[in-house]
């Protein structure tokens, strides 16, 4: 069935890594200590990226999947207030949202009843597809971002 081979698919490309290194392995290589610095040149940090790729990520979740969804205001709640964690645990509790959350959209997808065609619970037109596809597109396009501040900082 095409809708099957589909969200196999977008399955992979959520992991990431497909054609580039995942959000996974950049995470392992970044210490507490160095999420926070901003490369020279560049307004924003390691932190203040993988954030905005939680956020994002969370807020299409929601959209799709939530029962009370509350649209956030843009820019302000997608982006952190500071370039870095206040602790570790912080830290550490970001990461586990993320990958969490992205665990909840590969449930999301892999129901039988999903129809990827559909629009979304909380769109006008927006079909379950097309936020999928802005999560992996996101994700892909700030995880491009994460490598290079780790080669800028020295550590990729």
């Amino acid at each position: 069935m095409i809708e099957n081979t589909i969200k196999d698919q977008l399955l992979k490309h959520l992991k990431g890594g497909e054609a580039f290194i995942s959000i996974d392995e950049l995470l392992e290589k970044i210490s507490f200590k160095s999420i926070g610095d901003r490369p020279v040149g560049l307004p924003y940090s390691f932190y203040e990226i993988f954030y905005h790729i939680r956020f994002a990520q969370r807020d299409i979740l929601d959209f799709c999947i939530s029962e009370n969804y509350i649209l956030p205001n843009w820019p302000a709640d997608y982006w952190p207030l500071e370039n870095t964690a206040s602790s570790k645990k912080e830290w550490k509790e970001l990461k586990e949202n993320f990958i969490s959350e992205r665990s909840a959209l590969s449930n999301f997808i892999e129901q039988e009843d999903v129809d990827l065609l559909a629009v979304a619970k909380h769109g006008e037109k927006q079909s379950v597809l097309r936020e999928l596809m802005l999560v992996v597109e996101h994700n892909a396009y700030h995880t491009g971002q994460l490598a290079l501040i780790l080669r800028l900082l020295g550590l990729h």
